[in-house]
């Protein structure tokens, strides 16, 4: 039953604006949807649609010119307060689409998984630190000696090291070989399981989709134009 399930975050008549005066563009039109704890939403468009922008906007990265962004039942766009924004950092976040561009190519890869954990838990000595880089590592089936070769996965173990509770993966696959995207996908839908994340997935691709979420959102020009099962709006 739809609302018996817990909602975990809350997109109402979101807005966002880039530019001002007369060079506004509204680049997500009266936006509305609710993502379910433990489900994978996905916010489907061709490039350009305003589904990157919604992501970010809930990052708190880009933002929102009306509307509301509610996780857990707090607003979380505009001012909020330093606790709040504390939980945010710790609970939610991204994989990127091109993780070699998010990735410090001379960083060692355990500084670029283990970076997040020194802001989110500086009360971890070196070794706990360490240790949770290695978990975070096996977690997404790398070998510690491997890691400089998988940079997606680097992506998502950098992601999960926080033990977050929501993921916005913005095409986590889309710059991937045909042969590893399958891999992915599948690790992202056992990291689903085993630890019931929540994941909002962007892609333009409705074949990834219709396979990793439970419900899609279609998105045209700033405006979501379609909601339902992932079954039934691909099969439209």
């Amino acid at each position: 039953m739809e609302n018996e399930r817990e909602v975990l975050v809350e997109v109402n008549h979101l807005n966002v604006t880039y530019g001002s005066g007369k060079k506004a563009y509204e680049a997500v039109q009266d936006a509305n949807f609710k993502i379910y704890k433990g489900e994978t939403f996905g916010l489907v468009g061709e490039s350009g649609s305003g589904k990157t922008t919604i992501g970010r906007a809930i990052l708190r990265i880009l933002p929102t010119s009306g509307g509301e962004i509610l996780y857990k039942g707090q607003k979380i766009n505009g001012r909020i307060s330093r606790q709040l924004d504390r939980q945010i950092i710790k609970e939610i976040q991204m994989i990127f689409q091109d993780p070699q561009s998010s990735l410090n190519e001379r960083a060692k890869v355990s500084y670029i998984v283990g970076e997040g954990l020194q802001n989110v838990r500086p009360d971890l000595s070196t070794a706990q630190q360490e240790e949770k880089v290695r978990q975070a590592l096996l977690d997404v089936g790398l070998l510690p000696e491997f890691a400089s070769r998988f940079p997606q996965r680097i992506g998502i173990a950098r992601a999960l090291i926080v033990e977050p509770e929501f993921i916005v993966a913005d095409e986590p696959i889309s710059a991937l070989d045909m042969s590893i995207r399958a891999q992915v996908l599948n690790l992202l839908r056992r990291l689903q399981k085993e630890r019931g994340i929540t994941y909002l997935f962007i892609a333009h691709d409705l074949s990834v989709m219709r396979y990793i979420s439970d419900r899609i959102a279609v998105i045209h020009k700033g405006r979501i134009v379609e909601l339902a099962g992932a079954e039934e709006v691909t099969a439209h």
